[in-house]
């Protein structure tokens, strides 16, 4: 982590810094600002809590003091203050210093009346419907410092481990996946309306991948806001004269996966991460899927092994929540306090243990043998997709988080290294002499399942033959000249690389332990739903 300075500048000081052992001692005049989140109102006092995001305060309003600041003001919970006093110790629990105001200036009123925000119990239903004002509430405010804390720790571990970061694009003429739904840009203007204003922006259509974008349908809810028009005097002539030309030449989607791009830095820096957003136009209403989400990605060069990239990724885990556990305790106890669950245990049980490792074969296996005396609800079958049933079901029998490794290829995607071509060593799911051992032909892939959420993390070796990934390309009936770009990388210079991808919205669910990736993201979208 690098060494910053200390902030030199006019800004006040946060809560936290002034409630900081060295500056509570402080006897000089102390102002802190915030919003209130409690009035208290007594005969001979008041109190109010003070919050900045940083932290929390109590501020005490004595009554009748010709030297204090009379509570004649509108003090509502909600309401910004600036409050002036002094520093003094707390005669009540919960706290070791108070201040003791002297003078206080509202900033911003706030109608107790209408305020949404005021019982101190509500549902996460209704916060989520109020999702510009539920970081007041101190669960929120604290998993959005949570979700920072945790973003500069991985950034941390990357940066230990040489990684570069890299910026990849949102829009993306390729399909990584080649499965599941995309959102397809289109030009507005090239749409009939009956509206006579003309407009080149693009908007957004939901396209099941692989089918043409013009039999897509609109949606309102997912259109990019439109930008000013060109005044007339600009046009020479008018567009029902010329037609008017698209935006891009060719389809271009909204990326559901940063890994193809991420791949072509890492052949010239070797080791390369993002989080970055993707967009998948998820018809699954549950409470592990979004339609929006954030994706942690790394790529890496000259692994060869499927072995080597569980490594990675186990101690990537286990790296980051050993800076969250041993943070002298602070946010440990933060997230104690303010998210009143404890996953903290499980979060130790974690890194004390090495994950479990085991075949997709096996796992199925397992899974058929559970089905027997206890059906789920889908059938397990060799060459089907696990269920998040039957992915909970398996991380929750291990107890731990699990890796299941060497999936059927006809189930992953194109660019997956056949488990067969990988470097020296017998390959898991194939016996000593080499024998396969799975029904069919399996991929270098895996999957990180989680007690509790299911999969986490997937990830694969790359192919990087170029005769090879070209026939996968045509066996996945893909147009072989969008990805030439893609193969260049392999008839340039290619190496053994793989890499993994991480739900990190997912990661913030499980290390906080809540049951809905929505209360997880400050402004979730999901299928019928984008209210900002």
């Amino acid at each position: 982590m690098r060494a910053t300075a200390t902030l030199r500048s006019s800004l006040p000081s946060t809560i936290r810094s002034i409630l900081s052992p060295i500056s509570a001692g402080s006897s000089g005049s102390t102002t802190i600002y915030g919003w209130l989140t409690s009035v208290r109102v007594h005969k001979k006092v008041t109190f109010v809590q003070v919050s900045d995001g940083s932290g929390t305060a109590q501020a005490v309003f004595k009554h009748g003091n010709e030297d204090s600041e009379r509570p004649t003001l509108p003090l509502s919970i909600g309401a910004s203050v600036r409050l002036t006093g002094r520093l003094s110790a707390s005669r009540g629990s919960g706290q070791v210093s108070e201040l003791l105001v002297e003078n206080a200036e509202i900033l911003g009123t706030c109608d107790p009346e209408e305020y949404p925000i005021q019982k101190k119990e509500l549902s996460a239903s209704y916060l989520r419907h109020n999702a510009h004002l539920r970081f007041r509430t101190t669960s929120s405010a604290a998993l959005t410092r949570m979700r920072d804390g945790l973003m500069r720790d991985w950034h941390d571990w990357f940066e230990e481990n040489e990684f570069t970061h890299i910026h990849t694009p949102i829009l993306t003429a390729s399909d990584c996946e080649g499965g599941g739904e995309i959102f397809t840009l289109r030009d507005s203007s090239l749409i009939p309306t009956s509206s006579s204003s003309d407009s080149s922006t693009p908007t957004l259509s939901s396209t099941p991948s692989g089918s043409s974008p013009s039999t897509s349908l609109s949606s309102s809810s997912s259109s990019i806001p439109s930008s000013p028009s060109p005044s007339p005097s600009s046009l020479t002539l008018s567009s029902s004269t010329i037609p008017p030309e698209p935006f891009f030449p060719h389809p271009v989607n909204l990326t559901v996966s940063s890994q193809l791009h991420l791949e072509a830095p890492t052949h010239s820096l070797s080791r390369t991460y993002t989080l970055s957003p993707c967009f998948r136009a998820e018809p699954s209403v549950t409470s592990r899927h979004l339609c929006e989400f954030y994706m942690l990605e790394a790529e890496m060069a000259f692994v060869s092994t499927l072995d080597t990239l569980l490594d990675v990724v186990e101690s990537g885990i286990r790296g980051v929540l050993d800076r969250l556990l041993n943070d002298k305790g602070t946010r440990a106890i933060r997230m104690r306090q303010d998210l009143k669950l404890d996953s903290l245990e499980m979060l130790q049980d974690t890194i004390r243990q090495p994950f479990g490792r085991m075949t997709y074969t096996d796992a199925v296996g397992m899974l058929k043998e559970r089905h027997e005396q206890e059906p789920f609800k889908s059938t397990p079958e060799w060459g089907i997709g696990l269920s998040t049933e039957q992915e909970k079901w398996l991380a929750g029998h291990a107890r731990k988080p699990i890796f299941v490794t060497h999936f059927p290829a006809s189930i992953k995607p194109f660019y997956m290294l056949p488990s067969d071509a990988q470097s020296k060593g017998r390959t898991a799911g194939q016996s000593e002499d080499g024998q396969p051992l799975s029904p069919g032909p399996t991929v270098a892939a895996f999957d990180l399942l989680i007690p509790g959420i299911g999969e986490l993390i997937g990830g694969s070796l790359r192919e990087y033959r170029l005769e090879q990934l070209m026939q996968s390309i045509e066996r996945a009936g893909l147009n072989k000249e969008e990805y030439q770009w893609y193969l260049d990388l392999r008839r340039y210079g290619s190496v053994p690389h793989g890499g993994w991808g991480m739900g990190f919205d997912r990661w913030i669910m499980w290390v906080c332990g809540v049951g809905n990736v929505r209360e997880v993201v400050p402004f979730p979208r999901w299928k019928g739903h984008c209210q900002y």
